[in-house]
């Protein structure tokens, strides 16, 4: 994938480093944009791209470290912070608010490409994840709600006779139940199901295991 299918964000209120960060990337190949303030940078309309936020600690509308509070309500690029006035209280936060990195200005241009490209892969890989929890939940719409009361107790590790007794069915419609589920949520196997419940934290209120997935699934009670 070319850098142009990536863009960065650049939130800060000193135009020079706003033009000299835009400048770097564009030249690396890729696409930028620059804001002076968060309120701009959240009015924008942004391409669904993998990208990166380049955030200032001291904006003139709010404390960068507030506004990543902000954002992480929500889905957003994962951050880097720049900064002329570090401090060590400030970075902790920053890390563990989930930010990159927390660079001090003026800032090296290679730790700062090296920071983008860290931020810019984690979000293709926050954006797989999410894409593949979407299409997993789109499958689970798929279910009767039938199928949606048979799916927790058969990944729970219920026999198929204790499946179909808990909900006061044959253990031939159990089967049944059971195979379409099977099928539309393209599960190649029983443990595989139980993967794909777990990713989408399907609730277990009934089981037979004394613990552990791999118990559950060596002793497949299909």
């Amino acid at each position: 994938m070319s850098l142009l299918d990536e863009i960065v964000f650049v939130v800060d209120d000193d135009a020079r480093v706003r033009e000299a960060i835009s400048e770097l990337l564009e030249s690396l190949g890729w696409q930028s944009r620059t804001f002076a303030v968060a309120a701009d940078y959240i009015a924008a309309v942004k391409p669904d791209l993998p990208a990166c936020l380049i955030l200032d600690i001291e904006l003139p509308d709010i404390n960068g470290l507030e506004f990543q509070k902000q954002l992480s309500d929500d889905v957003h690029p994962p951050i880097v912070f720049i900064t002329g006035h570090g401090d060590i209280p400030s970075s902790v936060r920053a890390i563990q608010g989930g930010a990159v990195d927390f660079l001090t200005k003026p800032v090296g241009e290679q730790e700062l490409v090296t920071a983008v490209r860290a931020a810019i892969n984690r979000d293709r890989e926050q954006r797989s994840v999410r894409a593949e929890l979407a299409e997993l939940v789109r499958r689970l719409d798929a279910l009767t709600p039938r199928e949606r009361e048979v799916l927790p107790l058969v990944v729970s590790g219920l026999l198929n006779k204790q499946a179909a007794a808990e909900l006061g069915i044959s253990e031939i419609t159990l089967e049944i139940h059971r195979s379409k589920i099977m099928h539309k949520m393209q599960a190649a196997s029983f443990a595989d199901l139980v993967r794909i419940a777990e990713k989408l934290q399907i609730p277990i209120t009934h089981s037979r295991r004394s613990g552990s997935l791999q118990e559950c699934t060596t002793r497949n009670p299909w």
